[in-house]
């Protein structure tokens, strides 16, 4: 038989009452935990047994009565307070800055609809909605603590996700065919039983690997995606049976990240440009004269430099086998599609990644004789109507760009229709040519043109400037120049703000040479 939702009477001071009912054990506790954080009380539990609830105030026999008791009625299916003495007369100077009942439980309910539209959701922000909602400044372990049980709540358990990830790929694999899954199981002990599972190192430890690469056309492509215990040579190299090795895959550093490590190490800013167009030489003899000049302010740079092997870092010996790429953003890139994932357990990490990349959309056939169709969007649940007669769409790029979105590609691709016939003309290579159809002769040798017999042009003397120097700015600034404006006078010596380089102490920079500590970091990026 199903419970009963009891009516929870109305009291106009907030008050409990005898007689009120709840319709569960935990419904009961929420109301007391609100009520004795909205008026900064506390009490003890004084019997806790599974039909009976009875509680007293922390000061009760020191100046405050209050206590409460609530019973199990089987008859009403419900939780009903059988006694209560009424409000505190405590003060509330006996509350601290934080709430005893004010617990990890508590906070992840109320930042549950935070965590899910933002997984990613830092802690201070946690700890700033606790005090906007609660009045209370929680400890950081706290907040921490709330925001994984509220991650557990929406997406599931991290213990049970490992459970629910070979079925996830099961069913994928069988509605996808042409993906291709593997992963590597180890053997383990659960108590004297060997069994055989997919671990990661700690509930929450792992690093996310991820290949991408870029088309003809710019635009990123994933490649593959793992889940490995660290960022190391062997999660990366060593079991990927030469997958990442040559002739299929290259190891190249990202020159931003060398750069970063320059800095740190010299503290030499005004070399930071001069090391990064080193590894963007296109020729030797580029390269050369690059390194020279870097050699000639100290040969501890190029020493340094020389640690990196120049084929990892420099276009000019890599052999073409990066295609000009020489930092991570395209990585970057699908960092910033992927914002959150990495908070969420391990299936739910998996199936977001898949989502998100791979831009899963159905297509549902609403009304194909006026070609109107239903296209929700996985895993958001985003639902978008399509019209291709109209050429309009829910997310507005159909009509605004003139140009097929991906719902349009998805209806065009599900019906078998064209996608040509919904670009617009503009967009065609006939009327890309059309603009460059007509002919430009050349004007040849100056020495050939014909006498010019015309008037003769002179400056107007009276929009001369008469003032000496520099001429004034003349247009209005907006916020866009704010930055211009304020910007501080910077040192090309030791990059330091504040002075110019003739007025530097550092003369040639010997002495943050010679107190600089030597530190060798190189970042690895697939």
């Amino acid at each position: 038989m199903a419970a009963v939702v009891a009516e929870v009477p109305i009291v106009a001071d907030g008050e409990f009452v005898v007689g009120m009912e709840f319709s569960s054990r935990e419904a009961g506790i929420k109301v007391r935990k609100e009520y004795t954080l909205r008026r900064s009380v506390d009490y003890r539990v004084y019997e806790l047994e599974p039909l009976t609830f009875y509680a007293k105030c922390t000061q009760y026999g020191s100046g405050c009565n209050w206590l409460i008791k609530v019973s199990m009625i089987s008859r009403k299916y419900c939780w009903v307070i059988r006694r209560y003495n009424g409000s505190h007369t405590c003060t509330r100077a006996t509350i601290f800055q934080d709430h005893l009942k004010l617990d990890s439980n508590t906070i992840a309910e109320a930042i549950k609809p935070l965590v899910e539209a933002d997984p990613s959701l830092k802690v201070k922000s946690v700890i700033a909605e606790v005090q906007s909602k609660f009045n209370y400044t929680v400890s950081y372990q706290k907040a921490w603590l709330a925001k994984q049980k509220s991650v557990e709540k929406i997406f599931g358990g991290w213990e049970a996700s490992y459970e629910a990830l070979p079925i996830w790929f099961e069913v994928m694999c069988h509605k996808e065919p042409s993906a291709i899954v593997h992963f590597e199981t180890m053997p383990a002990y659960q108590g004297n039983d060997l069994v055989d599972g997919t671990h990661l190192y700690g509930k929450y430890k792992g690093c996310l690997l991820v290949a991408v690469s870029q088309d003809a056309n710019n635009n990123i492509v994933l490649i593959a995606f793992a889940i490995v215990e660290g960022e190391t040579s062997d999660a990366c190299c060593a079991r990927s049976n030469g997958a990442w090795s040559p002739p299929r895959a290259f190891h190249m550093f990202c020159i931003r990240h060398i750069e970063s490590n320059f800095l740190r190490k010299f503290k030499a800013l005004y070399l930071q440009k001069l090391v990064v167009n080193i590894g963007y030489s296109r020729t030797v003899c580029e390269y050369e004269v690059r390194y020279q000049r870097l050699r000639e302010r100290s040969e501890a740079y190029t020493n340094w430099l020389n640690r990196i092997p120049h084929e990892q870092y420099a276009l000019a010996f890599d052999g073409g086998y990066r295609w000009g790429h020489m930092t991570t953003n395209l990585v970057e890139c699908i960092n910033s599609v992927m914002k959150g994932a990495r908070n969420l357990s391990i299936t739910a990490l998996v199936k977001a990644i898949f989502y998100r990349l791979t831009g899963n959309i159905q297509v549902n056939c609403f009304d194909r004789q006026n070609e109107v169709f239903q296209v929700p969007e996985m895993p958001s649940g985003l639902e978008y109507t399509v019209n291709l007669r109209r050429q309009r769409c829910d997310c507005g790029e159909f009509q605004v760009d003139w140009i097929s979105c991906r719902h349009v590609f998805a209806c065009c691709a599900n019906q078998r229709l064209d996608w040509q016939v919904y670009v617009h003309d503009v967009y065609k290579i006939d009327q890309v040519r059309r603009v460059y159809r007509a002919r430009l002769r050349p004007l040849r040798n100056p020495t050939t043109w014909p006498s010019y017999n015309g008037p003769r042009f002179v400056p107007n003397s009276y929009l001369r400037r008469v003032t000496k120097g520099r001429p004034s700015m003349t247009r209005f600034l907006n916020e866009m120049d704010t930055r211009m404006l304020r910007r501080p006078r910077r040192c090309k010596q030791c990059g330091a703000e504040g002075h110019s380089r003739s007025r530097c102490c550092q003369g040639g920079g010997s002495s943050a040479d010679n107190n600089a500590q030597w530190i060798y970091m190189i970042f690895e990026r697939m």
